[in-house]
């Protein structure tokens, strides 16, 4: 069964473009296009789409708005697609529920890959893209990434994918089927660990350290 998507950018060019390369693909069926937010909440509203690539920057509704204001219970997978590499963009995104963040200028090959990677219901994060966030993290202790990712055990990592997103311990409970006590410890575990002083400072290390990349040898 083929991978339906939408794609949402102001300008059709843009997604004339992107719809043309990606039905190159036999596995993905594009099933529409809009051109802000607005057009693409009715959309969704509509139809069930299973990615939606999405712009930051667009008239009327942008792409944060959207993702802050997607349908409950959509399940729909948000890929972020954009001209802008900014860290706080991007932690934005993710933290409103983007499972994916990719710059415009990325190869078919990659994009499909992120399609089918967030399909697989995992993160994924343009390795070009931690160079700024690098830079942000200049004026704090430098960090050593196989020290911090290799304490971290499979459970903990998906436990910082879905702080990423934005969940609080409650939904990361329920999501997981745990209790919240045993939750809020593995966050404050994952918080020593990462050596950070509170969830949006770990969200910020894991990714500097390629916790969220698919890539990662996870442990047991």
């Amino acid at each position: 069964m083929s991978i339906s998507v939408l794609i949402v950018d102001d300008q059709k060019l843009v997604r004339d473009g992107l719809q043309s390369l990606l039905q190159l693909d036999d596995n993905i069926a594009v099933l529409g296009q809009a051109a802000n937010g607005v057009e693409a909440l009715a959309f969704l509203h509509k139809h069930d789409v299973d990615v939606v690539l999405l712009d930051i920057r667009m008239p009327e509704m942008d792409g944060l708005q959207l993702l802050a204001e997607k349908p409950e219970g959509l399940n729909s997978q948000f890929i972020v697609l954009t001209t802008f590499d900014e860290p706080q963009l991007m932690l934005d995104a993710i933290r409103l529920g983007a499972r994916g963040f990719l710059l415009k200028d990325v190869s078919l090959e990659f994009l499909i890959k992120a399609i089918n990677t967030v399909m697989a219901g995992e993160t994924l994060i343009q390795p070009t893209l931690t160079e700024n966030l690098i830079a942000r993290m200049a004026a704090q202790p430098a960090l050593d990434a196989a020290a911090l990712v290799e304490p971290l055990s499979k459970k903990e990592i998906e436990v910082v994918r879905l702080l990423a997103g934005g969940f609080s311990n409650r939904e990361i409970a329920q999501a997981l089927h745990k209790s919240e006590g045993t939750i809020k410890n593995q966050v404050s575990a994952i918080l020593a660990k990462l050596q950070a002083r509170d969830r949006t400072q770990a969200v910020l290390k894991a990714i500097l350290a390629g916790v969220l990349m698919p890539s990662q040898d996870k442990r047991e």
